[in-house]
């Protein structure tokens, strides 16, 4: 009898999306920073996670097109589970991680998560189902065929899914409650909008003052359009103009995506001042069509 597992890997085939699967292992190359034993340690488990998912982003080109499905004890190594959802995508990754940035990233993100760590050396290997991906990397084509092949045999482990709440409490965690949001109201025809207040879809929100907490939720999702987002800023921001967004592009490219990001609204929040307000970030997120980042950040259900 098919399990319901199967039954959605068989629905998702007969349906024509593309998809595989494969496994990521890590391995320390320090004994003293056995990576094993850190994702056993209850208090530092969500760092590795955080260090993965951050990895995971800069490497792909952002948060869409896969999931982690299962994180497990594989000693000598920790070991990944990915589902692929876009070839893209995945073409991304296994081009990343030919050019040995998986392995710089997450050394990276892990001293960054677990502070006091000096930042970590690793060895790697990737599999698709019985195929060991890195015998073949230079032909792309072949490995994204072996992936493909590898259909994933479960969803995502119960343990993984906590850990992605949690994060997800983390980016929103800083935030004012939804409550702020209230329906747009017209009066004799007129909309009435406080001075001190934006809309979007037709929603009235309170401004603020960017937070790190915004910074943090912008830059975890906004993958490879952050300079998009950039380019939209600069245009009221002296401080982003000029070749400003492609020096920050090549000051924090060996620290990835996230990090790019990150600094973008620092910058801006830094030249802006009071001036940096969430309406001119939502503004320049709808400009660019990013509306489900907008939604994240106003922490609002998305339209059907």
């Amino acid at each position: 009898m098919e399990t319901m597992e199967e039954k959605k890997v068989m629905s998702d085939c007969a349906a024509g999306v593309w998809s595989g699967s494969l496994f990521l292992f890590l391995c320390s190359c320090s004994r003293e920073e056995d990576l094993t034993a850190l994702f056993r340690d209850p208090e530092k488990r969500f760092a590795v996670f955080k260090a993965v998912k951050l990895t995971l982003s800069d490497a792909a080109g952002g948060l869409e097109g896969y999931e982690i499905l299962k994180l497990h004890d594989a000693q000598p190594s920790l070991g990944i589970q990915i589902k692929f959802m876009d070839e893209g995508v995945c073409r991304k990754f296994l081009q990343s991680y030919a050019s040995g940035l998986v392995q710089q990233f997450f050394g990276q993100h892990l001293s960054r998560t677990l502070s006091g760590l000096k930042e970590p050396t690793f060895e790697t290997q990737l599999k698709a189902g019985s195929e060991t991906l890195d015998n073949c990397l230079p032909d792309v084509d072949l490995c994204l065929h072996h992936v493909n092949r590898a259909q994933p045999d479960r969803l995502q482990d119960e343990e993984v899914s906590e850990l992605e709440q949690q994060l997800q409490s983390l980016v929103l965690g800083d935030r004012e409650p939804p409550s702020s949001a209230q329906p747009l109201v017209s009066v004799g025809g007129d909309t009435q909008l406080p001075s001190n207040s934006f809309l979007f879809q037709n929603r009235m929100f309170g401004d603020r003052q960017l937070t790190t907490a915004d910074q943090q939720g912008f830059a975890s999702h906004i993958g490879k359009d952050w300079k998009k987002v950039g380019r939209s800023l600069q245009r009221s921001c002296k401080a982003l103009k000029g070749s400003a967004i492609d020096n920050l592009a090549y000051e924090y490219e060996r620290d990835g995506l996230y990090e790019q990001a990150y600094q973008l609204l620092s910058k801006f929040i830094q030249a802006e001042g009071k001036a940096a307000k969430l309406s001119r970030l939502i503004r320049a997120l709808e400009e660019n069509k990013l509306i489900g980042i907008a939604e994240i950040l106003l922490d609002v259900q998305p339209q059907e």
